[in-house]
């Protein structure tokens, strides 16, 4: 992390079992960490994928009484019309184009660096994968939206270097935080930006605001495919 995130944990990362050719970089939901989720990533992890999930900085959360947890930025409503903190989310995607970068440097091209995120990181995920520079290889975006999607051209735009990104977008249908509805708007709104026949969208019958060991096994299969291991392994 970059800025005045210094006091924020390293991340928990699952490390390939052997040479590392490709990374996951998931980020956690609100109040949470990254420890639980690298936990679900080991169950399912590929021999050469490492898996990075970041801590976000503690901070007040409006939604919650300006009550201090580990958020990415704040949320004040999670309704589609809800006022949203810009700058903080601006501030938090560059900080994960800087974590990005830093795997580039430790030898993983950004084009086998899959982005993800969880509600709130799932939402930061998706923003960041369409307003970086760095060509990602896809979104794994789970129970969330996307946000300051009023900033975002109907039409993708010809110098997007993610146009082509595939996503994969999974919400529970009885999720009482972030309503399904705001989940298949958000794929509706990803189609208009990026290559419609990239965006899968994926549903499950009676999930909350959670995952579910389905879910997790679709992650897994997207992960295969989207980040196959290198012919000279």
């Amino acid at each position: 992390m970059c800025g005045n995130n210094m006091s924020v944990p390293l991340p928990a990362i699952v490390p390939a079992a052997r040479k590392a050719t490709a990374a996951v970089i998931f980020l956690h939901g609100l109040g949470d960490t990254g420890h639980g989720w690298a936990e679900g990533f080991a169950g399912i992890r590929l021999p050469h994928v490492k898996y990075i999930c970041p801590h976000a900085p503690t901070m007040p959360v409006s939604l919650n009484m300006r009550m201090s947890m580990p958020s990415w930025f704040d949320i004040h409503g999670l309704s589609p019309d809800a006022n949203e903190d810009e700058a903080g989310i601006k501030r938090a995607s560059e900080n994960i184009k800087a974590l990005i970068d830093q795997e580039v440097k430790n030898g993983i091209p950004s084009h086998r660096i899959l982005l993800g995120g969880f509600s709130q990181g799932g939402a930061l995920s998706l923003y960041t994968a369409l307003t970086t520079q760095q060509k990602l290889a896809g979104v794994v975006a789970l129970s969330c939206w996307l946000p300051l999607r009023n900033s975002f051209p109907q039409v993708a735009s010809a110098n997007s270097v993610n146009k082509d990104m595939h996503v994969l977008q999974c919400h529970g249908d009885a999720d009482p935080l972030v309503p399904f509805m705001f989940g298949s708007q958000t794929a509706e709104k990803m189609k208009s930006l990026i290559n419609p026949a990239n965006v899968t969208f994926k549903s499950y019958r009676g999930l909350p605001h959670s995952a579910c060991p389905e879910e997790m096994v679709d992650v897994k299969r997207f992960i295969e495919k989207h980040l196959p291991p290198i012919s000279n392994e």
